[in-house]
């Protein structure tokens, strides 16, 4: 397929692509777009039915219309794929199923060259079982060199059958696996605090610190713009290996959470991305509900950025989100660092679906199979609250599929690869719901996800997602994809969504609205309709206005 056909926009809007890198005020990833792509699953070259490197190639042209300024992809080395590519055994090597390190330099230069920045993974808490590494360890038995870069163990009890700690899966389930001697008796166990296929490294070890500095090093070297640090909170261990705490601890003292070492690991990386003539973003996953912890991670001489969680789990709700919003810009005004804004990502439900429902909110212990949606309801505040984040200052993640307003999947029990559901006993049903191969053209899977016609996709695509491919809403202006379009020009074009911070605006009860810059003010309205403020015109709404009343459930932006 000629991703020409799907662009939208020949020639592209930005007429010399290449010269849009750093048109931003102030540092990049200050206020930029980002597009999350999940390679397996964002469009397949070789038609193999899985998602690859050339397959992001050919649809450049459609990221680059779509606008946006940076791409992030989620692991996309050599893996045994037990989670998702989480669970990696060579940071040097493109998985074949994806391609090749050619086939990836090729891509952040061509992407680069049309103003694309790219940002890659780095999973820093634990590797694959199958890394050299851990099989080496494995090889060579307690009391080796090779174990002290894990956390190797003797069980407790007579027989040592019994796990070093009682610490708790973050996918559900025990921490520790046991090993098996040369001889065959039962050995020693080792920590994962995810699956037993991705044991933790150990931090304290100086291999471990040097390699990653290493790793680091190796994808700067090769173009990449910045990198997107998994389970940042997790990395450092308290050695004695506490049980875990029956009541809250003093901060820093977890036995494997925000403990307070973390940071010089991230000062260490921090001058690594500084040394290069465009110093490179480090973006951290942390997971934190203390204000004052969080922002630690953002000092100056650490990390430039972190995910919003709190803001994508609210529900629908005007409190919740302004609650969140208020928050979050809190947080972060001490460090002055900009804050991120993400409806979605490839672990969270979609909010096409999740907003659909009674409990719009989100958490992974509520997840179950046949949870009732209504989708009409769901894609409405989908729009609304594009763009409402759309509107907030700081950086935009946009998770792959959600500008297409694709739902959450329920997918049949047999075809489910995430370790979640397993691990849950099959309770829960997995992220693979939000993971479903991208919808580019076509009345009929695959919807010309690849270049074969008749390719059996890696995971199933449902049988009506014909009207939200990729080239049914090109010409739509109605469509899910000319909304963003439409936002992130805006967002783009008009120097008032540049500028540090916001207005609060007081509508009433049930409206979150607020003014970016001189003049572009952004409504949202979650209760009643509301006769809308004087104003010179009308920028953008996520539904038809009926004059100058905001319907339920919408967004829009007015030129003041």
């Amino acid at each position: 397929m000629v991703d020409e056909d799907l662009d939208g926009t020949p020639p592209v809007a930005r007429a010399e692509a290449g010269a849009a890198l750093g048109t931003l005020a102030g540092p990049w990833w200050r206020d930029a777009v980002i597009y999350q792509i999940y390679p397996r699953s964002f469009a397949d070259g070789n038609g193999d039915g899985t998602g690859d490197l050339a397959g992001v190639r050919a649809h450049l042209p459609y990221l680059q219309s779509l606008g946006v300024d940076a791409i992030w992809f989620t692991p996309w080395y050599v893996s045994p794929l037990a989670d998702g590519g989480y669970d990696v055994a060579d940071y040097r090597a493109i998985d074949p199923a994806f391609g090749t390190l050619a086939d990836a330099e090729q891509l952040i230069a061509e992407a680069q060259a049309r103003g694309i920045r790219t940002i890659v993974d780095v999973v820093p808490n634990h590797v694959s079982d199958q890394h050299r590494w851990f099989q080496e360890a494995l090889a060579a038995g307690p009391g080796s060199a090779a174990r002290e870069r894990f956390w190797f163990r003797p069980g407790l009890g007579a027989n040592g059958d019994q796990q070093p700690t009682d610490w708790v899966s973050s996918f559900g389930g025990d921490t520790w696996t046991r090993t098996v001697n040369a001889d065959g008796t039962p050995g020693e166990w080792y920590l994962h605090l995810f699956s037993p296929e991705q044991p933790d490294l150990n931090w304290d070890n100086p291999d471990v610190r040097r390699e990653h500095e290493e790793i680091l090093r190796f994808w700067f070297d090769r173009g990449v713009a910045g990198i997107r640090i998994d389970s940042a909170a997790l990395l450092v261990k308290d050695p004695a290996l506490p049980p875990l705490p029956a009541a809250a601890v003093a901060p820093g003292e977890h036995p494997h959470l925000d403990r307070d070492e973390l940071h010089d690991i991230y000062r260490s990386w921090r001058s690594i991305a500084d040394a290069y003539d465009e110093p490179r973003a480090l973006v951290g996953e942390v997971w934190l509900d203390d204000a004052k912890r969080f922002a630690a991670y953002l000092r100056p001489d650490e990390m430039h950025s972190a995910f919003n969680f709190d803001f994508m789990t609210r529900p629908w709700d005007a409190a919740e989100l302004r609650g969140s919003i208020e928050r979050t810009l809190r947080e972060h005004a001490p460090v002055g660092a900009p804050a991120t804004w993400v409806l979605s990502n490839h672990d969270i439900t979609r909010p096409v679906t999740r907003y659909g429902r009674d409990d719009s909110g989100f958490a992974f212990d509520r997840k179950r199979f046949g949870t009732p949606t209504d989708r009409d309801l769901g894609t409405r505040r989908a729009r609304a609250a594009a763009l409402l984040t759309a509107a907030l200052p700081g950086a935009l993640y946009i998770y792959q599929g959600d500008e297409l307003g694709l739902p959450e999947v329920e997918l049949p029990r047999h075809v489910l690869d995430d370790p979640m559901h397993y691990r849950s006993g099959g309770v829960d049903p997995g992220r693979d719901g939000c993971r479903v191969p991208l919808p580019w053209s076509g009345r009929a899977a695959p919807y010309g996800f690849g270049t074969a016609a008749d390719a059996e996709t890696w995971l199933p695509q449902p049988q009506d997602w014909a009207d939200l491919t990729v080239a049914a809403q090109l010409d739509d202006e109605g469509s899910m994809l000319a909304l963003y379009r439409s936002a992130l020009a805006l967002r783009r074009a008009r120097a008032d969504f540049h500028a540090e911070g916001l207005q609060w605006l007081d509508l009433g009860p049930g409206v979150i609205a607020f003014r970016r810059g001189g003049g572009t003010v952004s409504i949202t309205n979650f209760g009643p309709p509301i006769v809308l403020p004087e104003h010179r015109g009308i920028l953008l709404s996520s539904i038809p206005l009926d004059g100058r009343l905001l319907p339920t459930d919408s967004t829009v932006w007015i030129d003041e």
